[in-house]
């Protein structure tokens, strides 16, 4: 319990700084804009570059990742699109608590896997990012197009937003190097790994700059039945997939951190792009980031 507070502890301290910095205008809204492009377009891709294209998964048991991972984000988004109707007196409300139910936050999970198990964490962490971008992106961009308020329609528009989503791309090559037993030249991969190193303490700041607190009040509906999806079915979900797969060590654990955080920022650039309903997107971010700090310490002290 300790060691996860302490781990968690300058998670808080990096969000918190983004936070107060956006409030007191200390950086340029523009230039927030700006950190959040390149986090999302540069830094996290070639994170997820240089670590899974660097990742030994001989000896990693990743099937049982996979199915853990595909078992518990299936059951959910099942689970919510069967309670849609009961969750969401809108369609465009319903595709925000569905993202903001199954979406994770990778830049505080692949944080505490760093903070408590060092570069294997890290590693491992890229692993399941490397999982959890696709399939939660699949999901997400056909929900918004089949319940958002978008123009755009066809399968097409579909493949095309997956296939050039940068974190998809990046997993996509990282997976490539990976699989095909690919060393990338040493200049190249260096540059990567100093890149990749910027991307954890830049998106946390950017997880803070983009809370709005003030937006909380009205959407509480779509914020509690989407906390409800992230912080209590998910954890449970995979707690079960975890114990009957006989998954141990540190690839559970870090399962284990990776689906009791909140929903990730990209939700909200999603829903503004597709048709959704980027203002209670907003809301389920910030509540959803404020509450984690309360529940994760809970969760990690029950589950690892």
């Amino acid at each position: 319990m300790n060691a996860f507070i302490t781990a968690l502890a300058p998670i808080i301290v990096l969000i918190a700084i983004g936070f107060g910095l956006r409030r007191i205008h200390f950086i340029p809204k523009s230039a927030w804009e700006g950190i959040e492009k390149l986090t999302y377009y540069i830094l996290m891709p070639s994170l997820l570059i240089h670590t899974i294209g660097n990742q030994s998964i001989t000896n990693t048991p990743w099937t049982g990742m996979l199915i853990a991972i595909l078992g518990t984000l299936i059951s959910v988004a099942i689970i919510l699109i069967i309670f849609r109707k009961t969750i969401s007196e809108k369609d465009t409300t319903f595709t925000s608590i569905f993202q903001g139910g199954l979406r994770l936050n990778n830049f505080i999970m692949l944080a505490m896997a760093h903070q408590l198990y060092g570069e294997i964490g890290l590693s491992m962490g890229s692993v399941i990012a490397g999982f959890v971008i696709v399939i939660v992106n699949l999901w997400s961009i056909a929900i918004l197009f089949i319940w958002g308020n978008t123009s755009i329609k066809g399968i097409r528009p579909v493949i095309q937003a997956l296939a050039f989503n940068p974190l998809v791309l990046g997993c996509a090559m990282g997976w490539g190097l990976n699989l095909g037993d690919v060393r990338l030249p040493i200049l190249l991969d260096d540059i990567l790994g100093f890149l990749g190193k910027g991307a954890l303490p830049f998106g946390l700041l950017a997880v803070g700059a983009a809370l709005k607190t003030e937006s909380v009040k009205g959407h509480m509906k779509p914020v509690l039945s989407s906390s409800i999806s992230q912080f209590g079915l998910k954890p449970i979900l995979m707690a079960a997939f975890i114990h009957y797969l006989g998954l141990t060590g540190i690839p559970a654990s870090v399962l284990t951190i990776a689906f009791m955080t909140p929903t990730a920022a990209a939700g909200y650039i999603l829903a503004k792009q597709l048709g959704g309903d980027h203002e209670s997107m907003a809301s389920i971010i910030t509540f959803q980031t404020i509450l984690a700090f309360v529940i994760m310490p809970i969760w990690g002290a029950l589950l690892l």
